[in-house]
């Protein structure tokens, strides 16, 4: 399968719809900070506007030596050329996936129960899997139920050698625990573009996966 993106960075950016910042400019202005994973969310978008943004998207990463993932679509993943496609519960099956991506791109997968968890591990064809969520976030419509630290130790747990990069509501002040979980690494949205202070966001959680000590989770 393709590599695992935790060995480049420990930091997943991911998009947002409906931001008054638009995706092309979140992307630029994510990479230009030191984001070297970008993963693009459009959710209820039509598709000719989604293929022309991600397109647009690809092109901003490739620039920067960024990952690109496409959430949603391998379709959409193949048409403009990204590293790769994320897949949830409701899109195509992850065996499936893998055969239309073929072995060099990533393919990574979410998961919010147990059974998921024990599915992914069993597949045999992720890259890795989004794990959550840690807590409440808006950026989901259909928000499964919060795991808290101990249900994301849990999951991790389960996946055995797939990495579990940890989503949901995330500040930097989770990482040190993050840490002791076991998890390959964070995904973030709502922290990465808050404030429009992108590049010191991003910095702050650089700084903590690189630099500030794990701190075990006593629950």
């Amino acid at each position: 399968m393709a590599l695992d993106p935790s060995r480049r960075q420990r930091l997943m950016a991911i998009t947002q719809s409906g931001d008054p910042m638009p995706q092309a400019e979140q992307v630029s202005r994510l990479c230009a900070a030191g984001v070297r994973w970008i993963q693009m969310r459009m959710k209820d978008t039509p598709r000719p506007l989604w293929l022309e943004t991600a397109r647009e998207v690809a092109a901003i990463c490739r620039r920067h030596g960024t990952i690109c993932i496409i959430n949603d679509s391998v379709d959409i993943a193949l048409e403009v050329g990204a590293d790769g496609a994320h897949l949830g519960r409701t899109d195509l099956d992850w065996r499936e996936a893998r055969k239309r991506l073929g072995p060099d791109r990533i393919l990574g997968g979410t998961v919010n129960y147990t059974w998921e968890a024990e599915k992914a591990a069993k597949a045999g064809c992720l890259d890795y899997v989004g794990v959550g969520p840690l807590r409440f976030t808006r950026t989901k419509k259909e928000l499964a139920p919060l795991q808290g630290y101990e249900g994301v130790k849990g999951l991790v747990a389960i996946l055995g050698d797939i990495p579990g990069w940890a989503i949901g509501g995330i500040e930097v002040s989770d990482v040190p625990v993050l840490k002791s979980l076991g998890v390959a690494g964070s995904a973030v949205c709502s922290a990465l573009l808050r404030d429009g202070t992108v590049d010191k966001n991003v910095r702050a959680f650089l700084e903590a996966w690189a630099t500030v000590p794990a701190t075990p989770f006593n629950p």
